[in-house]
């Protein structure tokens, strides 16, 4: 496991088109590559599924641990872990400053996808 770089970090600040791909049951097989919003807070990168702990790629990223993120044409192997408590405020702080402009930031820092925010680690 390494940290992202401040390259890396950089693109995942000035996209909105970000893709993760947890693997699948199979351990080999990445899912369906969907959109999200990702957010740096200091030297790491969270994620959070709009609808909760109930999503699809949610429950295989942390039940499998694994798969791709990508971000401006570059696709990454990462590794998820559920966010310790102690950093939610920090991520709900990063994802109203960069989406501070969408309606959607108000649902995003809301009580469901909180609780399912994701640190992801480049592998």
């Amino acid at each position: 496991m390494s940290d992202w770089n401040r390259h890396d970090l950089d693109a995942f600040i000035s996209s909105e088109d970000v893709y993760i791909s947890p693997l699948r049951s199979d351990g080999v097989t990445h899912g369906t590559p969907t959109r999200i919003w990702a957010v740096v807070v200091g030297n790491a990168l969270y994620v959070r599924p709009a609808s909760g702990p109930t999503s699809r790629w949610y429950i295989a990223a942390i039940k499998r641990g694994a798969g791709r993120i990508s971000v401006a044409g570059h696709t990454h192997n990462v590794t998820f872990h559920q966010a310790s408590a102690d950093v939610l405020d920090a991520i709900d702080s990063a994802y109203q400053a960069s989406f501070d402009d969408t309606s959607s930031v108000t649902h995003m820092i809301g009580a469901g996808p909180r609780s399912a925010s994701v640190r992801v680690t480049k592998v």
